[in-house]
């Protein structure tokens, strides 16, 4: 594990960068996930699976070691709380990706093939709302290094209105997908319906998850 110390020294953001990387590589294996199902590939569904509980767990010793050596004595540019809660919706990232997996291997599931394309649509539109955060992370350290110049924060903002929007436009798809699945009642089991509802719903949570963390930077440059 990296000293969490050391990166502290170079920025408060760096350590955080270091566990979103970690959490991006759980919600990296969603898609997979969800082809694999579309094939009947079971087998390849519980390995990239366990592939997601390992990342996860991994970003959780991150996050931990985060939480143990964060500076208490050293300037920071940012609330340490802030820092803390920053980390945490960072954390819920992770912890959605692994709900889907839990979700994924619960039972083996059919593929609603009328649904393929809207599934697909709003998975895609769900993986781009978590780039876009990411993407805002590896902005943080430009910040940091600027002192929060004022061009910067602007960019900062408007990276974070992109998040905004793309989340907004997942809530729709979701919407939409919700009311398809349900009109397909008379054709897909009445268990796989509500889980499938449920897989939606955690796809959902994670689009939430990345706003939310876009929301947090926001109140953080609101103090600069």
């Amino acid at each position: 594990m990296s000293d969490m110390r050391g990166l502290f020294k170079i920025s408060p953001f760096e350590p955080l960068r270091e566990h979103l990387a970690k959490a991006m590589e759980c919600v990296a294996m969603v898609k997979p996930m969800f082809e694999a199902l579309r094939e009947g590939d079971h087998e390849k569904i519980e390995a990239l699976a366990n592939e997601v509980f390992k990342a996860e767990h991994q970003a959780d010793i991150i996050k931990n070691e985060i939480r143990q050596t964060i500076p208490r004595t050293f300037f920071l540019p940012v609330f340490r709380g802030d820092l803390l809660g920053y980390l945490k919706l960072q954390d819920d990232l992770a912890d959605s990706a692994e709900d889907i997996a839990v979700l994924l291997t619960i039972k083996r599931l059919r593929w609603p093939l009328p649904l393929d394309e809207a599934i697909f649509s709003y998975i895609n539109k769900v993986l781009c709302v978590c780039s876009k955060t990411k993407a805002l992370s590896d902005h943080l350290p430009v910040l940091v290094e600027q002192n929060f110049d004022t061009r910067e924060v602007d960019r900062a903002i408007e990276k974070i209105k992109a998040i905004e929007k793309a989340e907004w436009e997942a809530d729709r798809l979701g919407h939409t997908l919700a009311k398809a699945l349900f009109a397909e009642e008379d054709n897909i089991k009445t268990t796989d319906i509500l889980l499938w509802s449920k897989v939606f719903g955690e796809l959902g949570q994670l689009a939430n998850h990345a706003e939310n963390i876009g929301d947090r930077l926001r109140r953080m440059l609101a103090s600069h």
